[in-house]
């Protein structure tokens, strides 16, 4: 999406010629294979330890670090693997996204009417407050080591970006809708004219 956002705005007059159907389905194929790659990886070697004792997880979900606490086997080498499989899940693409919106931000200061300005930064404005949200729980959950938080900071963190982001990315996108401003507008005024009754 960020690499869309780039071609509109950075390159609007090459945008058809290359975002071509041929080179969405290559990003998505590319973005599902390697996902399923990756995975993949972790899935062979959790399925490998060994798991005695409680099986219980205190969480919302099957994540991998509270399962992970439960094996009774040596959990050094997954930690490893989270360590380096979190640059091409997590760091690249949050690279990609924060190169793409420098630029993006960059053509965007160069535009010299404070309309033109206004209207080009709300094309984007919208997914970069959804990326925000996702990556900025995302990066806390992942990156920080997960021994040292309590669960109840864990859990909420990781209900951010299970629950609220994909609750609140319809809402956002929406926002920019004038039917749906203006009914919101209206629902608002009503709302306060009850009250003041």
């Amino acid at each position: 999406m960020s690499y869309d956002r780039y071609l509109a705005i950075c390159r609007p007059l090459h945008y058809i010629s290359i975002m071509s159907v041929k080179l969405r389905y290559i990003l998505v194929l590319l973005s599902w294979g390697l996902s399923f790659m990756l995975i993949s990886i972790t899935l062979v070697l959790v399925c490998g330890l060994d798991f005695c004792g409680p099986n219980v997880i205190n969480h919302f979900f099957c994540d991998l670090a509270p399962v992970l606490e439960l094996s009774c086997s040596d959990t050094t080498g997954m930690a490893i693997e989270m360590i380096v499989l979190s640059i091409p899940i997590v760091l690249l693409p949050f690279l990609l996204v924060i190169i793409s919106y420098v630029y993006i931000f960059i053509t965007i200061f160069r535009i010299s009417s404070t309309a033109g300005r206004q209207k080009t930064f709300s094309t984007c404005s919208s997914h970069f407050l959804v990326v925000s949200t996702y990556y900025g729980s995302m990066l806390i959950i992942y990156m920080v080591p997960y021994r040292g938080h309590s669960v109840p900071a864990n859990k909420f963190i990781t209900l951010l970006y299970i629950v609220l982001t994909p609750l609140l990315n319809p809402v956002i996108y929406s926002l920019k809708n004038q039917e749906i401003q203006s009914s919101m507008i209206i629902y608002w005024i009503a709302c306060r004219k009850k009250r003041a009754l």
